[in-house]
């Protein structure tokens, strides 16, 4: 059954993880699954220090100076259980570093670092916040 915004909102939270998608320099898109947080109606996903990478100079980072907008994509899944199926596709627009007061900054942090234990005590090399320009959502049974 398709998700109203709503319902779209209420399962968002529920995804431990989503894969962020941007468009590269050629059109191609490039997927990659990230961390978020929903503060409100933003999204915030961290460039962070923890895992392991070569640099913090993100290709996603490239892609969204190039085109600010993205697409977040979640989901849940049970192999098992296919009443339990659902995702929900955010239609995203970044902030830019001017549209971004200190104290939202200092709430997407906490959100994040409350939602992974992992980012606790650490500092993020990085903030993406995302204004929703859109919210598309299905579920197999009650969402």
């Amino acid at each position: 059954m398709r998700l109203t915004d709503h319902q779209c909102w209420e399962q968002l939270p529920r995804a431990d993880h989503g894969v962020l998608c941007t468009a590269g320099a050629g059109g191609a898109i490039d997927a990659v699954p990230v961390c978020f947080a929903v503060v409100g109606k933003v999204i915030a996903s961290p460039v962070d220090l923890v895992k392991p990478k070569d640099t913090t100079e993100l290709g996603r980072l490239k892609n969204l100076d190039r085109q600010a907008t993205a697409t977040l994509l979640c989901e849940g899944w049970s192999r098992h259980d296919w009443s339990r199926l659902w995702w929900v596709r955010a239609r995203l627009m970044r902030r830019s570093a001017q549209d971004i007061e200190g104290p939202l900054l200092e709430e997407c942090a906490a959100a994040l670092r409350e939602r992974y234990y992992q980012y606790r005590g650490v500092e993020f090399a990085d903030l993406l916040l995302f204004d929703v320009e859109s919210l598309a959502g299905w579920a197999a049974g009650e969402a």
